[in-house]
């Protein structure tokens, strides 16, 4: 009787995953049918129309400065990923490995940032970079977020279980905290690394309200703002050239969850065959 109930809670379990995936990929199925289509078709309602082609996505690169802002975006989100998994894994291992008076308070003052919403921070931020002249340039769009309370307090979580011996067997060969940091705790940590910097490339990438406030041109304007520059509310809106640069914006973060995900699994297997 267990297993009959094990077998249809299986199916059912099953069932609902179809159903969600489904719910879940139609729009993106159906945006990227649609980049196919002239905007003829799309405007008439004729979604299984038989005139697919490429025009689209000629039109994108052609007409408009999609791949300026690709490689804006680019820029800024490695950038941003770099110096994130440096100055979160740098102040991760000071809260742990260094001891120093008002450590946990200051450890507690660093995540109360964490309650705060970002909409909270833009009007500082802003009047910050304007005093700063740093206004329409990609420093604008890096320096405030240098660095991650949650990246931190992730590592700071992963470097707590490193094994007490590891620490005490480099003291003993007299390695600095520089070494240690280097040669021990970073590899000990590369998947929480590699979640980190999936995760701070993703929430740089698809950025939307600081690059509107900040950004004036599309010399410095990321991929998200400059989707928004394609509509019009006055002229034509050619929506089968939208839905084409859509569709290309895509691509690097679908590029990021496929190489995270792999190297996640591969880091886990090697966890457990060592």
């Amino acid at each position: 009787m267990e297993e009959v109930m094990s077998k249809k809670e299986r199916i059912s379990r099953y069932v609902v995953l179809c159903l969600l995936s489904v719910f879940i990929l139609t729009p993106f199925v159906l945006g990227l049918w649609t980049s196919f289509l002239p905007t003829a078709d799309i405007s008439s309602g004729s979604l299984f129309s038989t005139h697919i082609s490429l025009d689209n996505y000629v039109n994108a690169m052609k007409n408009t400065s999609i791949i300026r802002y690709l490689l804006n975006s680019l820029v800024i989100s490695v950038l941003t990923t770099a110096f994130q998994l440096i100055f979160c894994s740098m102040s991760a291992y000071a809260f742990v490995f260094l001891k120093f008076r008002g450590r946990n308070f200051l450890f507690g003052l660093f995540l109360a940032t964490m309650m705060l919403p970002f909409e909270a921070e833009v009007i500082p931020n802003f009047a910050t970079m304007r005093q700063l002249n740093l206004l329409n340039t990609y420093s604008v769009m890096v320096v405030p977020f240098l660095t991650s309370a949650f990246g931190t307090f992730m590592l700071r979580q992963n470097f707590k279980q490193m094994p007490a011996e590891l620490k005490e067997a480099s003291d003993v060969c007299g390695l600095s905290h520089w070494k240690f940091y280097t040669k021990v705790t970073l590899p000990y940590a590369k998947i929480s690394l590699l979640t980190l910097a999936s995760y701070s490339f993703l929430s740089s990438w698809n950025q939307y309200l600081w690059p509107m406030l900040t950004t004036f041109s599309d010399k410095y304007r990321p991929v998200q703002d400059g989707l928004r520059q394609l509509q019009s509310q006055e002229t034509f809106n050619d929506w089968g050239m939208i839905q084409a640069s859509a569709a290309i914006v895509v691509i690097p973060t679908l590029i990021v969850l496929f190489i995270g995900q792999k190297s996640f699994k591969s880091g886990i297997n090697e966890g457990a065959v060592k």
